[in-house]
């Protein structure tokens, strides 16, 4: 599916988060312990669980996704495509054989699916030119594994019991508690305008991208075990051409404010984001940045104030900082 009515930029992301007293992303394989690299100490999340709490956030605001749950739980992939079939029946009054679909509802699934305009998807749709287990849209947006920032450790497990009641008797289960004491987590991503092409992404979703990566963790962060997240940083840098600069965290560190230690820090006062040599690559790529949309979270205070650098340079980066609104939860 194309869609040339709006021109998508190739585009990079950094994605900045902490967690506090919680666990960012438990390990089935460890007693559900946070993810971590143990040589260096950094907290691991996946991509996977970033984008759940997108999606999640993206459905309460009533839009249709893929990837979808019920009762908490993800939907089976073929009941959920005979599912929006029989919607796409009462919309447009036309079959749909769902081992050979047709080009039409092939759109009409991307045109209704922001999830798979954003992030892609497989789907169990056989037959046409299409060979194995089904139809595969490769996501514009896509981000690799998080990392901390800072060195973390892991808070001691306490087991925790739960009781249910079953004919009559009651029967407990016991596990353990696993959590960071503090994690500040980087992300970084990028959007292909190339596949944003393929799956019709629009500049529309990319707003609504935006304000989910700001506001989906404070809303869909709210279980037992990962109360304690709050988004920190937001900057997406688009390009007007050339090759994507690479993971931009390299660019950005933390540096203890005085009094405090970098290998046990427990709160973000502790702290500040240096991005001295992220705005000396800006600056390098000036020519080709076509705009840098900012949010930051009043709490994160920066290394020598570079952010007020970003916004009053007069020679090459004051025109192109877009400033994203803060949203009080």
């Amino acid at each position: 599916m194309e869609n040339n009515s709006q021109k998508i930029l190739d585009s990079e992301i950094i994605f900045l988060y902490d967690a506090k007293m919680c666990n960012p992303n438990g390990d089935p394989d460890e007693e559900n312990k946070p993810r971590m690299d143990y040589i260096t100490n950094r907290n691991l999340v996946s991509d996977v669980r970033l984008k759940r709490y997108l999606r999640d956030y993206l459905q309460s605001k009533g839009w249709e996704i893929w990837i979808s749950k019920l009762d908490d739980e993800i939907v089976d992939a073929t009941q959920r495509l005979k599912a929006l079939a029989e919607k796409y029946k009462i919309e447009t009054s036309k079959e749909v054989e769902i081992k050979k679909p047709d080009k039409d509802f092939i759109n009409w699934l991307l045109q209704h699916l922001i999830d798979v305009r954003l992030f892609g998807a497989t789907m169990p749709i056989k037959g046409g030119e299409e060979r194995g287990g089904g139809v595969n849209f490769t996501g514009p947006v896509q981000f690799a594994w998080g990392y901390s920032l800072n060195p973390v450790e892991i808070v001691p497990s306490s087991s925790i019991t739960s009781t249910f009641a079953g004919r009559g008797e009651e029967y407990g289960t016991i596990g353990k508690d696993w959590r960071v004491y503090y994690s500040f987590i980087a992300f970084y991503g990028i959007i292909s305008s190339k596949r944003a092409r393929k799956t019709g992404l629009s500049l529309n979703d990319i707003k609504k991208l935006d304000n989910a990566l700001i506001e989906a963790i404070s809303s869909e962060a709210t279980t037992r075990s990962k109360l304690g997240q709050t988004p920190r940083l937001l900057l997406r840098v688009e390009y007007k051409e050339g090759t994507y600069i690479g993971d931009l965290r390299r660019y950005i560190s933390l540096k203890a404010k005085n009094g405090f230690n970098l290998e046990s820090i427990r709160d973000i006062n502790e702290f500040e984001l240096n991005i001295d040599e992220l705005y000396k690559i800006f600056e390098s790529n000036s020519e080709r940045i076509n705009s840098i949309y900012l949010w930051i979270h009043p709490e994160l205070s920066i290394a020598k104030d570079k952010l007020k650098e970003f916004k009053d340079d007069e020679k090459k980066l004051k025109d192109k900082i877009v400033l994203l609104p803060h949203k009080e939860k």
